[in-house]
């Protein structure tokens, strides 16, 4: 299968914003998603190609380009890729897929997003007047993610953009179906304190060969690794990918939502918090170990994003609570 992608909108024409703080850009997520679609869709004989419009200064004129670019490509499908946005509400709202000819293959993958979102499923829907959808000469579909302006959407989104992203891949390639979002674990664990840094490359605190504690293989999170082993290295610890937000700490294993498994899952992410500021971070490793007397280690990508240093204070919660 040959797919061509591309994100809604434009540079210059952004489509629908959120609210400040938390609320979305539809075309900076939109390109962010395709980003991240794309590489998965490029596997197991299939091809995907993407584009972004960095050039377009009217709608109309993006309208033009973005159809210019698919009509130009060989290729079996169309997708676009957009957000919704209707009024502010801390309320969920839902993905939907919009279809001009192709229903089941909407309905497929909006059941996915939704599947593995924890959205609330819209459907496949039926539009006749959208000028992607009429003006492709393949095949089509266009991807409404989640609302920008719904709180608990874009909760959802953030907190599960990876499974989401291999949903979308999964479902237009003919891929396995992902398994559904866990119910929300009964308890939350929570501690502060005392942080480092650990993973990637640099960290020659760890062995060359060292591996995770309940992380075991590449395949089973390649969202939180470098696409290739760094010279020299066999263990995971040092594949990590330095820039992805992630955590260890010294997680009760037996606590309620905590376990291996539990841990192990790409559904729930931790909130990490220092100084005012919040990321989502995924846990990774069980650590540090307790005589450093501290209670984190944190990805340098996420130490930098929260300016931290080692031996600074920040909080962690897992799993990240929904508001």
């Amino acid at each position: 299968m040959r797919i061509a992608i591309s994100s809604g909108h434009g540079k210059y024409v952004s489509g629908a914003v959120g609210p400040s703080p938390w609320g979305l850009n539809e075309h900076k997520e939109a390109v962010r998603v395709v980003d991240a679609v794309t590489p998965m869709m490029n596997s197991d004989g299939n091809t995907a190609v993407s584009y972004e419009d960095t050039t377009s200064r009217s709608q109309q004129e993006n309208l033009n380009r973005l159809v210019s670019w698919h009509n130009s490509q060989t290729r079996d499908y169309d997708v676009s890729v957009h957000f919704n946005c209707y009024q502010t509400t801390n309320s969920p709202r839902g993905c939907e897929v919009l279809y001009y000819s192709q229903q089941k293959l909407a309905a497929n993958v909006s059941a996915a997003m939704a599947q593995s979102g924890g959205f609330i499923n819209r459907g496949a829907k039926k539009n006749t007047g959208l000028y992607f959808l009429n003006n492709t000469t393949k095949p089509a579909i266009l991807l409404e993610v989640c609302f920008v302006d719904s709180k608990a959407d874009v909760d959802l989104y953030q907190r599960n953009f990876t499974p989401i992203c291999q949903a979308i891949a999964q479902s237009i390639t003919g891929g396995p179906t992902p398994e559904p979002v866990p119910p929300q674990p009964p308890g939350i664990w929570r501690v502060e304190g005392r942080m480092s840094w650990f993973g990637g490359p640099n960290d020659t605190g760890v062995s060359a060969d060292e591996g995770l504690a309940f992380i075991y293989s590449y395949d089973s999170a390649k969202h939180l690794f470098l696409p290739s082993q760094p010279p020299g290295t066999s263990g995971l610890a040092r594949r990590l990918n330095p820039d992805i937000f992630y955590v260890a700490c010294r997680w009760d294993y037996d606590f309620a939502g905590t376990s291996k498994n539990d841990l192990a899952r790409p559904s729930y992410q931790a909130l990490v918090s220092a100084g005012g500021k919040s990321f989502y971070a995924w846990p990774a490793d069980w650590g540090p170990h307790g005589d450093t007397n501290r209670v984190a280690d944190l990805s340098p990508g996420l130490c930098s994003a929260l300016n931290l240093t080692t031996d600074d204070v920040c909080e962690v919660i897992y799993p990240a609570p929904v508001e």
